[in-house]
């Protein structure tokens, strides 16, 4: 299948070692010829840390997809009936926005995104990026995977031995996701070690 001429909303949430990964990814959604809408958590938005300046991540999604970032709910709920999607990928998404999201608290931008593209029947594909997936975020983790039109990003343990209950989405995996679950498919294996990547 081929992204070109697809509306694709990408939301990145608060992990900011995650970050990295996924730039090159969001750059080759736009190379195969996707719209890409960039969506941010106002943790991203604000927050300075030793990955880097909030301000800087939201300025390189802008430049890098031709399109100002969604930062406010009321910015994100369009996407819903106005200005609907045809994918809506968050990746990173954090334990904390997992757990609202699989609780059906919508309290950023990226949350609201993702509830308005379901509320479109339209796919959700989520990279997670949590300490604590084989922990109290377990729960939550299994909820939103047996959730329909929602779908994940290939993942498994970053560091098996020092973060037991850490899982992390194999970022390269992106696109393949995104094309696999358009057509309403998972794309598998959903389960992968993660720490060989």
């Amino acid at each position: 299948m081929s992204l070109k001429g697809k509306r694709i909303g990408f939301g990145l949430t608060g992990s900011h070692c995650t970050y990295d990964a996924v730039f090159p990814e969001i750059e080759k959604l736009v190379n195969a010829g996707a719209e890409v809408i960039p969506v941010v958590t106002f943790t991203v938005k604000n927050t300075t840390t030793r990955f880097g300046k909030g301000e800087d991540w939201v300025q390189r999604i802008e430049d890098l997809t031709g399109n100002k970032a969604i930062d406010s709910i009321v910015a994100a709920e369009p996407l819903g009936p106005k200005l609907p999607l045809d994918c809506m990928v968050v990746a990173p998404l954090t334990g904390n926005s997992m757990s609202k999201f699989a609780n059906a608290m919508t309290d950023s931008p990226v949350l609201m995104a993702a509830k308005a593209t379901l509320r479109n029947g339209s796919p959700v594909v989520l990279g997670i990026s949590t300490n604590d997936a084989l922990g109290l975020n377990g729960v939550n983790l299994m909820r939103l995977m047996a959730t329909k039109n929602i779908y994940f990003i290939p993942y498994g343990q970053d560091d098996p031995v020092k973060k037991p209950n850490s899982m992390v989405a194999r970022m390269t995996l992106i696109s393949e996701t995104i094309e696999a679950a358009i057509e309403g498919k998972q794309l598998q294996p959903v389960i992968i070690e993660r720490y060989k990547d």
